[in-house]
């Protein structure tokens, strides 16, 4: 059964409740904004934190075989994710080509605020991950949008150059340098170097992910003000209902990898998620035709907050209970 009082912890946690002051506010059409260069700056940090403490945290634990099956499980995942999501939309839908292959690399990828989200909430009721899951993370980012790739492009050589400019961004872009960058750095330095940067990647990380969801909350909300028309009742439906499945498969995959319970419980949170950052900067590129007020709205608008609300205590509650 779902644990009342964690799921409480997770929404009356400041992070959570600063989301939802910028969802109100963008609703309220205030003219409250963050600029674009701090959001970005923040984005970056919250990646730096992520990658250089799961660097110090694997480095103490060992690159072991838990590392090596999440890791597997995860790319796994992210590569095929998004050909159950093709299937599934163009059966129900009559959305273009482009679009469908856009929003099936959203539901493929992963986000990495609901990757910290999860985290804070594993680590508030006793059940943290290992930090390598901050490499899963890195890791499952890009599979889903090289899947997509091909299904949109096919084989034809005419897009050989755009595809090549493509995969630059996918494999050099800012969110993949900076998580396995940083990885790679506090693996390297370990716990000398994460005393050096304590108070960097320790206490100002919560400050700065209230800032940044609560611009996460205002464009959410704009982005349905303006695109929520877009949204059908059978995307809105997908956009709940295929992260339910996502996480189902991962964590039953999971249970039959023996994956250990924190970790397990992580993986099906990125599982559940969608990609609101890696996803539309490659599409740009990849789909300049696909429509960005489908498939970033059903991720930024519709199931981000479902995750906050819900999607995080669910997974992590169903998975202790199969763990039990």
């Amino acid at each position: 059964m779902p644990d009342l009082s964690a799921s409480l912890s997770l929404l009356t946690s400041p992070a959570i409740l600063f989301f939802f002051i910028g969802a109100l506010a963008a609703l309220a059409r205030s003219d409250l904004a963050v600029p674009e260069p701090v959001a970005k700056a923040l984005s970056l940090y919250l990646m730096l934190c992520i990658g250089f403490k799961g660097g110090v945290e694997a480095r103490a634990a060992g690159l072991n075989d838990d590392f090596l099956i999440a890791a597997a499980l995860g790319l796994g995942l992210s590569a095929a994710m998004p050909l159950i999501a093709i299937l599934v939309l163009r059966r129900m839908t009559r959305m273009d080509g482009p679009t469908v292959c856009a929003l099936a690399a959203t539901y493929g990828s992963v986000s990495v605020v609901t990757f910290a989200a999860g985290q804070q909430h594993l680590a508030a009721i006793g059940l943290p991950a290992g930090g390598y899951m901050a490499a899963v993370l890195a890791l499952m980012e890009t599979p889903a949008i090289l899947t997509a790739l091909i299904m949109l492009n096919g084989a034809g050589r005419r897009e050989l150059g755009r595809r090549r400019d493509i995969l630059r961004e996918v494999f050099v872009g800012a969110a993949t340098v900076m998580l396995l960058g940083s990885f790679v750095v506090g693996l390297i330095s370990g716990q000398a170097g994460l005393s050096r940067l304590d108070v960097f990647v320790g206490s100002l990380f919560q400050g700065a992910l209230c800032f940044f969801l609560l611009d996460i909350g205002l464009t959410a909300a704009r982005r349905l003000m303006e695109g929520g028309r877009k949204l059908s009742v059978v995307i809105v439906g997908f956009a709940l209902g295929f992260p339910l499945v996502s996480a189902a498969i991962a964590l039953v995959l999971s249970r039959l990898a023996g994956l250990e319970l924190g970790d397990a419980a992580l993986l099906t949170i990125l599982a559940g998620s969608a990609s609101y950052i890696a996803v539309p900067a490659a599409m740009r590129l990849a789909a300049p035709e696909a429509d960005p007020g489908v498939f970033v709205t059903a991720s930024l608008a519709i199931t981000f907050p479902f995750n906050l609300v819900a999607g995080i205590a669910l997974y992590t509650a169903a998975t202790t209970w199969i763990w039990s």
